[in-house]
């Protein structure tokens, strides 16, 4: 469960005037989504918001601090002389007071320059933080707009693309065709009128916006690299699923299931549910005790291991999951590339090097011989691990891990892609996709974390899955993989004690919604989040989460007839 949070915001055309919100540069990840409310559509008032914080992105060290200067500077690469002298302008927003309501959410970025010049600025989402000293030039993001020739005063930029609602945003301007620097007043500039502003100008309305933000989950608590006690001794009936020859998504009479374990009709329901030392790290009990509250099996139990082949950390299948696939249930391994108990993480390098293979080749052992399809993922949110190496590390690394299963005739692995799904790396997730012949499943992990991460936008389930589910629909990643919520997850609501069991009750719906979601895991621990008097993420914090949660699990669209749900 990690997030940030942006998406793609859907377009409603329509004529009523439009207005406008100016807004200000804070700092922090703030997730935060736009829910649509059955009304008419209706002009909204004005919003400009100042920027929070800003920098200069260079190598130069002469610069100093950027973060406290009264201007920022662009150029390119090149730049006065020096082949090395590039500057980006980086600019974050704080976005709070859009409402809930709103559609048609269009942005612009103003940035005021003292002179005319013959330059080409162009405004990028960034990855970058506008709260360093000097941070060094990154990749760009996705372009936004550009400005063909700097005018004295304000130049605007359309950066309605990125910025489509609540959250904090972070744009980097980057100039081409004059090699020499172009100052912008900061908002460290005495002048307060001059800072960089922006303007947003929305309309109220009823159609639904599937906006999803979300922000990064940290890796789950690990139990100690010790044998896992004895298993429960009940076994259920084995799953009897009939397989079709697709690999992607079937068709036909409901009750069949292709070999990469998509299912004909409807959608698997999960749970990730940790084990901890109260409760003797039994994995077993950990989900039945969760069954036993929700009055039904899980199709998918879902767990993470680790890179030390060893315990129930590393050594898995372990005798917990033996059984759990034994009562008919899927297992779903998220296999990342770190030592739980040491505290320590790999490199994707260490994986593809070859230093790693007598792990890799010892769990693909295993997981040949359990002898049923299982779910397989490596390095879950892949772009919230900057110290694992580059994207491409990642790729060449994923590619690795896979052959290395077929050449052990671990054919039985069918590969999920698990990322965050935030829209601050959507220009990432192609450099980060390993290829089709290489994944079977694409998954993400949305959440409506509500005040856990300081927003105030309580996001409905079909908003909480929408954004990446449109984003993927309109890259063409993945295009045909089934899709998975690897992880979703929700807040309560302190003034609306029921909107936690109503959001679940509403969730089956936003599957039928979203058809190409074949696969819902709730993460049933806090994660990143703490629990207080406004923040839960777990699902059974209350009676009534339960109750709603156990309404869900009983739509006919999540009672798969060869699934654990029987």
């Amino acid at each position: 469960m990690t997030r940030h949070g942006l998406h793609r915001i859907t377009r409603f055309r329509s004529a009523p005037r439009r207005k406008a919100i100016a807004i200000g540069v804070v700092g922090g990840s703030v997730v935060a989504g736009i829910v649509a409310t059955m009304m008419p559509i209706l002009a909204s008032d004005d919003l400009s918001i100042r920027a929070a914080a800003d920098t200069t992105a260079t190598a130069v060290t002469q610069d100093g601090d950027n973060a406290t200067k009264t201007t920022l500077a662009t150029c390119p690469t090149r730049c006065d002389g020096n082949p090395r002298g590039g500057r980006e302008a980086v600019i974050e927003f704080a976005v709070t007071t859009v409402p809930a309501a709103a559609v048609n959410v269009r942005a612009t970025l103003r940035v005021h320059a003292w002179q005319q010049f013959p330059a080409t600025v162009t405004a990028h989402a960034s990855p970058l933080s506008a709260r360093e000293s000097r941070p060094p030039l990154a990749t760009a993001g996705a372009a936004l707009d550009s400005v063909s020739g700097v005018s004295k005063g304000f130049n605007e930029w359309d950066v309605s693309k990125l910025i489509t609602g609540n959250g904090t945003w972070t744009v980097a301007l980057a100039q081409t065709g004059l090699e020499s620097r172009v100052y912008w007043a900061s908002v460290d500039n005495r002048n307060v009128d001059l800072r960089p502003n922006l303007l947003i100008s929305y309309d109220i309305g009823s159609r639904p916006s599937p906006v999803t933000t979300t922000r990064p989950a940290p890796p789950p608590s690990a139990a100690p690299t010790t044998a896992a006690p004895k298993p429960s001794a009940t076994i259920a009936p084995s799953r009897t699923a009939t397989p079709s020859a697709s690999g992607t998504l079937p068709s036909g009479q409901c009750g069949s299931v292709s070999d990469k374990l998509v299912p004909s009709c409807g959608a698997w329901w999960g749970m990730y549910s940790p084990a901890g030392a109260g409760g003797g790290w039994d994995h077993g009990k950990a989900v039945t005790t969760v069954e036993a509250q929700v009055g039904r099996k899980f199709d998918i139990v879902h767990r993470y291991h680790d890179f030390s082949n060893a315990g129930s950390n590393g050594a898995f299948p372990d005798a917990y999951e033996t059984q759990q696939m034994r009562e008919g249930r899927l297992m779903f391994f998220a296999w990342e590339s770190r030592d739980f108990s040491a505290g320590t993480t790999l490199k994707w390098s260490d994986v593809y090097s070859g230093r790693q293979d007598a792990t890799i080749d010892a769990v693909a052992g295993r997981i040949r011989a359990a002898g049923v399809p299982v779910f397989m993922g490596f390095d879950h949110e892949p772009e919230d691990e900057p110290n694992k190496g580059s994207d491409a590390d990642f790729v060449r690394a994923w590619r690795y891990v896979y052959e290395r299963f077929a050449k052990a005739g671990a054919t039985n692995a069918v590969w999920v892609w698990t990322m965050m799904g935030w829209s601050g790396h959507y220009s990432r997730y192609a450099g980060l996709y390993p290829g089709d012949r290489y994944v079977d499943w694409v998954a993400y992990d949305p959440y409506n974390f509500h005040v856990c991460n300081g927003s105030t936008v309580w996001k409905s389930p079909s908003t909480t899955v929408g954004g990446f589910y449109d984003w993927l629909d309109d890259s063409g990643i993945g295009a045909g993989k089934p899709r998975m919520l690897a992880e979703f997850g929700t807040n309560f609501n302190a003034a609306d004690p029921g909107a936690k069991q109503r959001w679940f009750q509403e969730f089956p719906a936003a599957l039928k919604e979203h058809p190409k979601i074949k696969a819902a895991i709730y993460f049933n621990s806090a994660g990143m989040t703490s629990r207080t008097a406004t923040c839960d993420m777990t699902m059974n914090h209350d009676a009534a989460a339960v109750a709603g949660f156990a309404k869900a699990g009983q739509d006919p669209y999540l009672r798969q007839p060869t699934g654990g749900s029987r």
